[in-house]
């Protein structure tokens, strides 16, 4: 029941620019990544979700990294049904598509076989790491807007059939897949679909959080994501940054809670993943630390 802790991303601006992570030789895109990987086990790719990565970044990233590193990789967002700027899209793609004056895209927009060029060279940008046994879980989390409705659950399940043969993660944004009587159908959803569900930890009370709801719904994977607990910057407006939204430092007393429930988790899964996603300068990678610290004390690492 081994239990990896890493964090979304290895190269934030504000981690970079705060000079506690990184060793002053660190200065490029190679050095932090060795780095990184010499600490944690595992590193969620965020950078996927803003634009599809090539096979050659992937290859870099599987040779950059020792044996047993896990990378997560998160969706790119046309396919979650995220609003999508064609600048991040291939130029050929780009040149297929029919002349419009909206400033985003959105999946229903796209023609049948540009949907299906970009599933191929999704999966295709995945391969390196597939073949180094470094490909973790692929992320899907879900828009708010995506409800738990026969549309919601229609288009989760065309995602995971899309990318058959790998290990998907789901994340759901609107409380609606939680709320009261859903939480039973919802994880049964998910364990039809044989997806692993996403453990949430963020701040409560809002259209766009969901509950922690810690159950196993994959025999191989369990997945917490932890967005910090800052309810004054959860629906910020004029965001710059992802780190304006989960700026949020765990004290010790939450670490010492979630790796209560990280133990008892872990026990119903194979393998456990945890990934820190508050982002501002270094707090998830700190507060990574802290809660490996806990876990090994446990008997959990």
């Amino acid at each position: 029941m081994p239990v990896l802790v890493g964090t979304a991303s290895w190269t934030d601006k504000t981690l970079i620019a705060c000079g506690r992570f990184y060793p002053r030789g660190a200065t490029n895109a190679d050095a932090r990544l060795r780095y990184y990987a010499s600490k944690f086990s595992l590193v969620e790719v965020d950078s996927s979700y803003y634009a599809m990565p090539s096979p050659s970044t992937a290859q870099l990233w599987a040779e950059r990294t020792p044996n047993h590193f896990t990378m997560n990789v998160k969706a790119f967002r046309i396919f979650t049904g995220h609003q999508t700027s064609p600048v991040v899209l291939h130029k050929d793609i780009r040149a297929a598509l029919p002349p419009s004056t909206k400033a985003n895209l959105y999946y229903k927009d796209l023609a049948v076989e540009l949907r299906d060029e970009l599933w191929r060279r999704f999966i295709e940008a995945l391969q390196p790491l597939r073949a180094a046994a470094k490909l973790g879980l692929v992320h899907f989390q879900f828009p708010p807007w995506l409800v738990c409705n026969a549309a919601g659950r229609a288009h989760v399940a065309h995602c995971v059939e899309r990318m058959a043969g790998h290990v998907l993660s789901v994340e759901f944004r609107h409380r609606s897949w939680f709320a009261d009587d859903h939480i039973a159908p919802t994880l049964a959803f998910e364990r039809e679909l044989g997806v692993v569900h996403t453990v949430v930890d963020a701040p409560q009370g809002f259209t766009n959080s969901v509950p922690a709801i810690w159950e196993v719904t994959h025999p191989a994977y369990a997945l917490l994501r932890l967005h910090g607990r800052n309810s004054e910057t959860w629906n910020v407006k004029g965001a710059m940054a992802a780190s304006d939204r989960f700026n949020y430092d765990y004290p010790d007393d939450e670490l010492a809670d979630l790796a209560g429930h990280t133990a008892r988790l872990a026990r119903g899964a194979l393998n456990t993943h945890v990934v820190f996603n508050n982002n501002m300068e270094d707090q998830g990678q700190r507060n990574a630390r802290s809660l490996t610290d806990l876990l090994v004390k446990a008997g959990m690492r």
